[in-house]
């Protein structure tokens, strides 16, 4: 019974290994937006974020992580199964669009670096103000595009639920 369950411990370690080193699982741990292109449902967002007026002052990590150390890990892991999934099922939409929750760090990241803008006298920080994106979509990327090319003809209401 010892043998058969250190052969299983072994097989699962060995395959979870392996796809660590095929997914390059060790260059998601750094903040190189290079690794986020690893995938290619990514290199679009990559490429545009290259020719994007934050390329200079913001990687993706510092838009799309929670600034808080160990947020960042938390969301780096769970974000981490999400895609290794999604890639693996092949079960995410085309174009790629960002969860609500992720959303939400997002949002909370523009208003964290732009916060002399944002609080200043009649700027809209509430809850029920619109998120940054609504109006700045490009900031980041650029057209927003996916494999398939822009948005023009994709669903409006999913477009609409990625900028609120």
């Amino acid at each position: 019974m010892a043998t058969v369950l250190a052969l299983a411990v072994g097989v699962l370690l060995g395959l979870g290994a392996a796809t660590f080193l095929y997914a390059e699982g060790a260059s998601y741990l750094s903040t190189d937006p290079a690794a986020c292109a690893n995938c290619h449902i990514m290199q679009s967002q990559y490429d545009s974020w290259q020719k994007a007026s934050h390329h200079t002052v913001a990687t993706c990590v510092e838009c799309h992580l929670p600034d808080a150390l160990v947020g960042k890990y938390l969301a780096k892991a769970g974000n981490g199964w999400n895609h290794s999934k999604a890639f693996t099922l092949q079960d995410f939409h085309e174009p790629i669009v960002i969860t609500a929750k992720n959303a939400s760090i997002l949002h909370e990241n523009c208003l964290r670096c732009h916060r002399p803008l944002v609080h200043a006298p009649g700027a809209a920080t509430d809850e029920a103000a619109p998120r940054c994106v609504r109006c700045h979509a490009s900031v980041g990327h650029g057209e927003v595009t996916g494999l398939g090319g822009s948005w023009k003809g994709v669903d409006a209401e999913l477009h609409a639920t990625m900028n609120d």
